[in-house]
């Protein structure tokens, strides 16, 4: 752009995130693979203003990112709501979703998914775990989150995003994995 002549700030950037990053999104959620049988749902609490809030996470067994939101609680009807955004946005029921032990994602099963096997254990649940190592990068950068909106907005964008860009380690032999990431 600069050769070009064409001056562009840090603010032009970030509106054009605000405005191409939902559609984007939106986009990589369609043309994704089907979404794996096994759901790991967890929840961290992030510091909003002051207030804390609560960032709930659900990832399938390959690690992809299948849907977030945040809210002020953590109680049955806020895990309640979060299975049935996350029931709307996969379109299927899990076989099978792990959760670490709040009482609240047995509570909201019985109601949201009665017929879904449900494992709570401290440790199954890492890999929920470890997807909110990014996002907890980003929002430290970013020095944090100014409003429960716009953390929703971010969050929701760049947990697609980021998992559509970062190469599955898992799946790779390590010198594919550096060929990739060195791509």
């Amino acid at each position: 752009m600069a050769a070009r002549g064409v001056l562009v700030s840090y603010e032009t950037i970030r509106r054009w995130c605000d405005k191409f990053g939902k559609p984007y999104a939106d986009g990589l959620r369609r043309r994704r693979a089907r979404t794996g049988d096994k759901w790991h749902l967890d929840e961290v609490f992030l510091k909003i203003n002051g207030i804390t809030h609560y960032l709930w996470r659900a990832v399938d067994q390959n690690g992809v990112v299948l849907d977030i939101l945040v809210q002020p609680k953590r109680d049955r009807f806020a895990a309640m709501r979060f299975f049935r955004k996350l029931l709307r946005a996969t379109g299927r029921q899990p076989r099978v979703i792990i959760t670490d032990k709040l009482r609240s994602y047995a509570a909201a099963k019985r109601v949201v998914m009665p017929g879904v096997a449900h494992r709570q254990h401290r440790y199954l649940n890492n890999r929920a775990e470890n997807s909110h190592q990014p996002t907890r990068e980003r929002e430290r950068r970013m020095r944090r989150f100014k409003s429960a909106r716009h953390a929703q907005r971010f969050v929701e964008v760049h947990g697609i995003v980021a998992s559509h860009f970062r190469p599955r380690r898992h799946l790779l032999s390590a010198a594919d994995y550096r060929e990739l990431r060195s791509k």
